[in-house]
């Protein structure tokens, strides 16, 4: 995967500002699951976090190309 995004004339590579994106909305859904007690279902939080991390950026580097733009 190569592609880079000038941000103010400062190429930055697409997976990093995947990754951002990824850390937010699951950061985001985290809370959301917290809020509505799911946690209690699983026996390990601290392997949940990162595997939702994990889903998440691979949906959006799954996704990003069939919204137009190239990695």
């Amino acid at each position: 995967m190569i592609g880079e995004t000038a941000i103010g004339g400062v190429f930055v590579p697409t997976l990093l500002l995947l990754a951002i994106a990824a850390l937010i909305l699951s950061a985001g859904l985290t809370r959301i699951v917290a809020a509505f007690g799911l946690y209690r279902f699983v026996a390990y939080r601290a392997l949940v976090d990162p595997s939702l991390f994990i889903l998440v950026f691979g949906l959006l580097a799954w996704l990003v190309p069939f919204l137009g733009y190239r990695l």
